[in-house]
């Protein structure tokens, strides 16, 4: 069985793209149903599914519940090879580029690769590079490693060279949920001008002006979760602005 390794719609170079996170945990209540509501009214481009621990394994019914409002597509953003589930139309196989942990870099994916497999879920390899945001987040808790200083692009720059190099299909630059500060813009900026793959970003972005200085400053993906967990309507000026920006 030859294992299909994709370059999805919702990346693209030419144009910006909104991904909205959700985590599997947080995927239930009144606040649940609210989001739900919002993602049928005004889509997204993609939804990335996944969290730094999801303790609960209803990854399948989460899905269930997005396939009955949103038609586009959604793909795992696993923290570990735990958060699988053939229902979906793909994963991020993510390789934590930032650390010097080799089971973040190359160990949970050599685990993961046989059940990617066997699901036939696409796969979209992404160099993870974890930004320092002001704050201890989940994921640097939980993978245990130092992110890359807020005021050190050269650092950002040259671990996307490598990841580049190394043949991975996009750059994640992630400040992490909740954080203080989202990635800098000329921190973005540096590695636009450096590599050529598409470059993802998210962790902190509030606002719609913070979300368009990072497509303006080269990012080709905007990530958004805690916003629209606390303020689902957010959304629809976030897609609105989106849309401008790939028409302008």
């Amino acid at each position: 069985m030859r294992h299909r390794i994709a370059i999805p719609d919702w990346i693209s170079i030419q144009r910006p793209s909104l991904a909205v996170l959700i985590d599997p945990d947080k995927a239930s209540g009144p606040t649940w149903h609210e989001r739900l509501r919002v993602l049928r009214d005004c889509a997204p481009h993609v939804i990335f599914l996944g969290g730094s621990t999801m303790m609960q394994a209803h990854l399948s019914r989460v899905i269930t519940d997005l396939r009955g409002v949103y038609d586009g597509e959604i793909w795992l953003f696993p923290g570990s090879g735990y958060q699988l589930a053939s229902e979906a139309d793909g994963v991020l196989l993510l390789s934590m580029i930032s650390s010097r942990n080799p089971d973040l870099l190359i160990g949970r994916q050599v685990d993961a690769a046989p059940l990617i497999r066997d699901m036939s879920l696409p796969t979209l390899s992404t160099g993870y590079m974890l930004v320092d945001g002001g704050r201890p987040t989940s994921v640097s808790y939980m993978s245990q490693t130092l992110p890359i200083p807020s005021d050190k692009p050269g650092i950002a720059v040259a671990t996307a060279l490598a990841g580049e190099m190394l043949g991975l299909q996009s750059i994640y630059l992630e400040a992490g949920s909740g954080a203080h500060h989202p990635v800098p813009v000329d921190m973005i900026e540096r590695c636009r001008a450096n590599v050529s793959v598409p470059i993802i970003t998210g962790g902190g972005l509030r606002t719609v002006e913070e979300i368009i200085a990072r497509y303006d400053a080269g990012a080709n993906v905007c990530v958004v979760g805690s916003l629209i967990e606390d303020n689902p309507q957010a959304l629809v000026d976030l897609v609105i602005h989106t849309q401008e920006r790939a028409l302008s």
